[in-house]
């Protein structure tokens, strides 16, 4: 295994976590500030990121790589169509918002699952994902909780 190919799965999981940081402060000002009661779990997944952010940067460092702090194309377009059409939505704004917001954490599961599966991570690195992806699909499965609850109300 090459640290190189090392440091560069853990940059495009880097630019992820970065993508959901920006994802979920967009969601703030649709979501949370008009449902007071999920404002904990907000804060909680916004923590989580920071540290998961904080522990790619430190994997990355220490096996001598710059960390690439930036966000991934895909999810700036993302942001950018998700912006454009609620320039047009006004009935149904919550409901499509955490639609996305469960799109983004699923694409984030599967970038998460393929940089496992390359074979490229040691040891240390492979602990720190599989747990960073485990809590990416906790976070995943709370959306889509928060999501069935609004469609049912």
């Amino acid at each position: 295994m090459e640290n190189k190919k090392t440091i560069a799965v853990l940059n495009d999981l880097l630019n992820i976590v970065n993508d959901r940081m920006e994802g979920f402060e967009k969601v703030e000002g649709k979501i949370w500030e008009k449902n007071h009661d999920l404002q904990d779990n907000y804060e909680h997944m916004t923590s989580q990121t920071k540290v998961m952010k904080n522990e790619l940067i430190n994997l990355i460092t220490e096996r001598g790589g710059t960390p690439d702090d930036s966000t991934s194309l895909s999810g700036t377009l993302h942001r950018a169509w998700i912006d454009i059409k609620n320039s047009f939505l006004v009935d149904g704004m919550e409901t499509y918002t955490l639609e996305n917001v469960l799109f983004g954490e699923n694409a984030a599961i599967q970038t998460y699952q393929e940089a496992l599966d390359t074979g490229d991570l040691d040891k240390d690195s492979k602990e720190i994902v599989t747990e960073q992806l485990k809590k990416i699909k906790d976070a995943s499965h709370e959306f889509k909780g928060i999501l069935d609850n609004i469609k049912e109300n």
